[in-house]
């Protein structure tokens, strides 16, 4: 499960590159041909592994309630993120999947509701939710590559 977690932290890395590297504005802008920016694809991978991590297993997330209205599947950007919901954003990013790996070395999770993700792949575990939310976030990295050449 190492590896499962040094993969995660290595897209973080990736993920915070974004944040670190383009303005408010850029963050926010979406290109044309694209339904979404990088602020919102970096809230997204966010919730999604709380999502699926955390509420699937029946435990508190640890980002708000309106973090997840916002950037959940399904949504798309309906406002400009001010400097304020990316500095929140920042603050989550690897806080997250740090205590992820804390609560699971600490055996936390002992229940997961099973879940059909959109691409066909049934999560019956939290290990399943871990090794998904690999696949998930290096998705969303893929499209915040292809945006950052627009922005």
């Amino acid at each position: 499960m190492n590896q499962i977690f040094d993969v995660n932290t290595t897209s973080r890395n990736i993920v915070s590159k974004f944040l670190a590297g383009y303005t408010l504005e850029q963050l926010n802008t979406i290109p044309e041909g694209f339904s979404n920016n990088l602020i919102w694809n970096i809230g997204h991978v966010i919730v999604t592994q709380q999502l699926l991590v955390y509420k699937l297993s029946g435990l508190p997330m640890m980002i708000s309630d309106e973090m997840v209205e916002k950037y959940r599947k399904g949504t798309k950007p309906e406002h400009i993120a001010t400097q304020t919901e990316v500095d929140e954003i920042k603050s989550v990013l690897f806080e997250t999947i740090n205590q992820t790996k804390v609560d699971f070395d600490n055996k936390i999770f002992k229940n997961y509701n099973e879940y059909p993700t959109s691409t066909g792949f049934i999560l019956k575990s939290i290990e399943d939710a871990l090794a998904f939310n690999n696949f998930h976030e290096g998705l969303h990295i893929g499209i915040m590559m292809s945006i950052r050449k627009f922005i």
